[in-house]
């Protein structure tokens, strides 16, 4: 058995809650940059601009998020090399943490005051400065992502008390990002009422509202660098020449079972966003019910603060394995119930369950099988590759993402569900054109990532026990070594 699971109870205890904090913040800010950003750009960013001009700004400010987004897959490994490379007396991740949520707090109230303005002044030099401000915002929004994720192998090698730190985080996740979508209009309207004396969504309110998100982020970060322990196991201590990016890559080319996880996440990962991407058109153009929509909203905040610490608890008993596998098939019964019952609401809500309900033991299962990846990669390969390692979940996410804007626009396409349509004007073959692209292809997808498990992925909490006290053997009588 590995013996990563250093101090008393009680400092476990500090450090899983420590930890699980962390992710209340770095989940809000990812939810203010993703989302909100958005929002804040297409309505107060251009408000003193002319319009014709800012409907063209809005344009290029999207397009640039979007092309960034997409470069940030290639980035996230190479991020993931410099934290594995990285030694110092607090530890590999912690500096990270501090410099990485830092530093992206600042970037991320720079930019939603329009840096300082600038906007209104010169619209040239405003773009040129943000491009560079928010490349530079993700990269180090990312370093915090990565060793924030990266940092559950180095607090435990426990197979079991690193699901425990996941279900935490997942946990600690759900409440950051979803409780920000109920604050974030009452916030920004509440201050720009105190400013312009108007309850509207004005460029104060926004920034008043990054300011919030700034202070929470760094007080998280604190958390987690001031709350956990790195643990100094063989199996760490002797794992710190990591080499440089190409080695990284190679490493993770060679370690079979790291590449079969991923894929079959990645398969999971694009189904849902294209199915996800596309209920909006599901309630408007076929249940004609748009004003039930938010239902989409409240079904996975409540699953995945239910299912989210269910998890280690079932865990003990249930191999995880077997957690993925039944996940999958409780969504494919939420897909057979939207593809018979999309024009049926009571239909749809229990699809919906269905369709969620899992999720959280689907993504949880595969950070844990890429975390225990790591030392099966170190038995294998002699190299230790944490940060690198687990930045291949974020990097398989915003591949998922990237993909999902071009798979709705060709649904909404394809469908006819554009422009002035409506459901009136939905043909028989509209509807089962949606049903085919938005329901059956993910449904496919989904089968495909549950077989590619199934017959693939042979890592176990059992037979990463047995790797552990291997690599521990070896490390101990010097067979291996760095």
């Amino acid at each position: 058995m590995g013996n990563g699971n250093n101090g008393s109870k009680g400092g476990n205890l500090l450090s899983r809650v420590a930890y699980s904090f962390g992710n209340v913040g770095q989940s809000a800010f990812y939810n203010a940059l993703s989302t909100y950003f958005i929002v804040y750009v297409t309505s107060s960013l251009f408000s003193g601009v002319d319009k014709s001009v800012a409907t063209k700004l809005i344009g290029i400010i999207t397009g640039l998020v979007v092309v960034i987004r997409i470069a940030e897959i290639f980035i996230d490994p190479l991020l993931g090399n410099i934290i594995d490379n990285t030694n110092t007396k607090w530890g590999r991740f912690k500096p990270w943490q501090l410099i990485g949520g830092t530093v992206s707090a600042i970037l991320l109230v720079l930019v939603y005051t329009g840096l300082f303005g600038l906007v209104n002044v010169n619209t040239t030099l405003f773009i040129v400065l943000f491009i560079i401000t928010f490349i530079v915002l993700d990269v180090f929004y990312s370093l915090r992502d990565i060793s924030y994720w990266g940092m559950i192998p180095a607090l435990s090698s426990d197979s079991h008390e690193r699901s425990t730190y996941t279900a935490l985080g997942s946990f600690g996740g759900s409440i950051g990002y979803n409780g920000l979508t109920v604050v974030v209009i009452p916030i920004v309207t509440y201050f720009s009422w105190v400013f312009t004396g108007k309850y509207v969504e004005s460029q104060s309110g926004w920034t008043c509202f990054a300011i919030i998100v700034a202070i929470l982020g760094i007080l998280t970060v604190c958390s987690v660098a001031f709350g956990t322990k790195e643990s100094t196991t063989t199996l760490r201590a002797k794992a710190e020449d990591n080499g440089g990016p190409l080695q990284a890559f190679k490493a993770l080319a060679q370690n079979d079972q790291l590449l079969w996880v991923a894929l079959s996440y990645l398969l999971y990962a694009i189904a849902n966003v294209a199915t996800t991407g596309v209920l909006m058109y599901l309630f408007k153009y076929i249940l004609d019910n748009t004003a039930a929509y938010s239902i989409v909203g409240v079904i996975p905040v409540i699953t995945g603060l239910v299912m989210a610490p269910l998890y280690p608890i079932l865990n003990k008993r249930i191999p995880r394995r077997y957690l993925y596998l039944g996940g999958m098939v409780l969504m494919i019964v939420g897909y057979l119930l939207f593809a018979v019952g999309s024009s049926n609401l009571a239909m749809v809500i229990v699809g919906l369950v269905f369709f969620y309900l899992p999720q959280t033991f689907i993504q949880m299962t595969a950070i844990l099988s890429l975390t225990d990846s790591i030392e099966y990669g170190q038995l294998k390969n002699g190299k230790r590759n944490e940060a690198v390692t687990l930045s291949v979940r974020p990097m398989l996410d915003k591949i998922a993402g990237a993909c999902s804007n071009g798979i709705v626009g060709f649904i909404a396409v394809a469908a006819g569900m554009i422009g002035d349509a409506t459901a009136a004007d939905m043909t028989a073959a509209n509807i089962g054109m949606f049903k085919v692209c938005a329901f059956y292809v993910p449904l496919g997808i989904i089968v495909l990532s549950l077989l590619v498990f199934l017959f693939k992925v042979k890592i176990t909490e059992k037979m990463h026990d047995e790797i552990v006290e291997e690599l521990e053997a070896k490390l101990a009588s010097g067979e291996i070594s760095e």
